[in-house]
């Protein structure tokens, strides 16, 4: 199984092929805002992916569409409710400080 760590604090958890980081995250303990229920409907899951974004699920374009509107837009960015993970590893940087106790 792939395993998602996310930054700052280095938290990882393992998670099936397919999962999409916000799931990962709300496993993990990670505090990744979904304030439109995780439909690509606003940017509060934006996250800079650091590593392994090649195997990440093709950005559609409403995911596309939705990250021209994110603060912090980067190469690397994408929506935690829109990128699944396939059968390689990735590391996730979380802006901001949002790491849950």
């Amino acid at each position: 199984m792939p395993k998602v760590t996310f930054l700052p604090d280095g938290r990882t958890v393992d998670v099936a092929p397919g999962a999409s980081i916000l799931d990962a995250a709300e496993q993990a303990g990670v505090d990744l805002p979904h304030n439109c229920g995780g439909v690509a409907a606003c940017t509060t899951c934006h996250c800079w992916i650091e590593a392994g974004f090649d195997s990440l699920s093709e950005i559609e374009d409403r995911e596309d569409d939705k990250l021209n509107e994110a603060a912090g837009l980067a190469p690397s960015s994408r929506l935690g409710c829109q990128a699944c993970v396939s059968d390689e590893d990735v590391v996730v940087r979380i802006p901001g400080n949002r790491i849950a106790s």
